[in-house]
């Protein structure tokens, strides 16, 4: 679940990649209250693997745009509408030849891993009459009309593709999850069916059981509350409560001092109220259903901070939120155990097409084993016709030794020739 789970940390591209290189803002952050304080290099942070087929590019490419002054400094300026509109691609005109000799060079190599894959494709497939210019349409991460140099056009490109993408999955995630307890209950009842009335109501009363077990567990602070991040700030960063303070907080958990929070940094507060729930010791607790009310927790939070929604999380915006009601007297947090996933009705429907697809694969064993059966006939057709033609050949062979001639081969020729009289032997009169 985890892969998933780092995948919206490029939800906007170069927006939370390029824009992390902004100076953080100065707090002072007394150190000696702090356990095990320890100075924070400014050292680059490998950033996470997308999922995208088009990763390394992507990460090439920010990489490269990091390293022009003049970019970095509209990105400072910029605001996600206008990153998104593509004005921002614009700005690619000005940077140095450098930047867009190497941004040519890395445009090339992704043409030509594309072309690759293509052509590994359709060499699977045996198909050799495929346009490959017409087959990069296919692509839609770059522009593939022009295959050799790096316009503002393949930015755009860049940073509409990689966006959609990344919003699909997180639309899509929660349906998975979904699918994915309807399963686990789908093959609960199934189960079930198998045993007998006895057996069937002791496990039921274990199922039951381990539910209660689960659901018994402290209070879970809302995500983003005062009291959520107090608690962080005592048991986590072993400060006294008391002291507590947004700025210092905001900088202790800024872990590589860019000026934001981005998700990852958010979702690692959310572990101690995770712990109180789930403990991957217990049987009753499902770690994959910890890792959803993670991307909840998150996702909840961003909705109530990231005013401008760009997945980031400024010193600005979250003293803003800080201030606000719901982060003083916040609503109690539902927990999964205490919410209904999902209804009869979408179980039925799951489970209608579970079983068309079970037939569908039923009908598909039955047609490769009438094929089988089929094949089998036919081989064992040949065997008998084998097995008769040489059954001919013995016959005949043992035919023509009776009648004193030669045995031959399979094609006709003479095992072995007779012996030849010489002259003298045959004018020698026997004595």
């Amino acid at each position: 679940m985890r892969w998933r789970i780092i995948h919206v940390q490029y939800c906007f591209l170069l927006v939370p990649c390029v824009l992390t290189a902004l100076e953080a803002v100065p707090i002072d952050v007394d150190k000696t209250k702090v356990h095990n304080a320890e100075p924070v290099e400014s050292a680059r942070i490998e950033p996470p693997d997308t999922g995208l087929y088009y990763d390394e590019y992507l990460k090439q490419v920010i990489e490269v745009l990091e390293t022009d002054p003049h970019f970095r400094e509209k990105l400072q300026k910029a605001d996600i509408e206008e990153i998104r509109s593509g004005r921002l691609s614009q700005e690619l005109d000005l940077v140095s030849h450098k930047v867009r000799t190497r941004l040519d060079e890395l445009k090339r190599q992704e043409v030509g891993r594309l072309r690759m894959l293509i052509k590994a494709k359709l060499d699977s497939l045996q198909d050799t009459g495929m346009n490959h210019h017409l087959l990069l349409k296919q692509f839609e991460h770059l522009n593939h009309q022009n295959p050799d140099t790096f316009e503002s056009r393949d930015l755009d490109m860049l940073i509409k593709a990689a966006t959609a993408d990344l919003e699909q999955y997180d639309r899509t995630r929660h349906e998975e999850f979904k699918r994915y307890e309807m399963m686990k209950e789908h093959e609960r009842r199934e189960y079930l069916k198998t045993l007998s009335e006895e057996k069937r109501k002791e496990e039921e009363s274990k199922f039951e059981e381990m539910k209660r077990k689960h659901e018994d567990h402290p209070k879970v602070n809302h995500p983003g509350s005062k009291d959520q991040l107090k608690e962080v700030w005592e048991e986590t960063d072993g400060l006294d409560p008391n002291d507590f303070d947004p700025k210092t907080f905001f900088k202790l958990h800024d872990v590589n001092n860019d000026g934001f929070l981005d998700e990852q940094e958010l979702e690692a507060l959310f572990t101690r109220e995770l712990e109180k729930v789930y403990n991957p010791q217990n049987a009753e607790d499902d770690m994959i259903e910890m890792e959803e009310e993670r991307l909840r927790m998150r996702e909840h939070v961003m909705s109530e901070i990231d005013s401008n929604k760009d997945r980031l999380v400024t010193l600005e915006e979250f003293l803003r939120a800080t201030e606000k009601k719901e982060f003083l007297e916040p609503d109690s947090w539902e927990t999964l155990d205490q919410q209904q996933l999902f209804t009869e009705e979408e179980l039925k429907e799951y489970e209608s097409i579970i079983t068309m697809q079970e037939n569908e694969l039923k009908k598909r064993a039955d047609e490769l084993q009438k094929q089988k059966e089929e094949l089998q006939r036919q081989h064992d057709h040949l065997e008998a016709q084998k097995q008769e033609y040489q059954q001919a050949v013995q016959q005949l062979e043992q035919k023509k030794f009776q009648q004193g001639i030669a045995p031959s081969g399979p094609a006709g020729e003479l095992k072995f020739e007779p012996p030849v009289l010489n002259n003298q032997d045959t004018d020698k009169e026997p004595e």
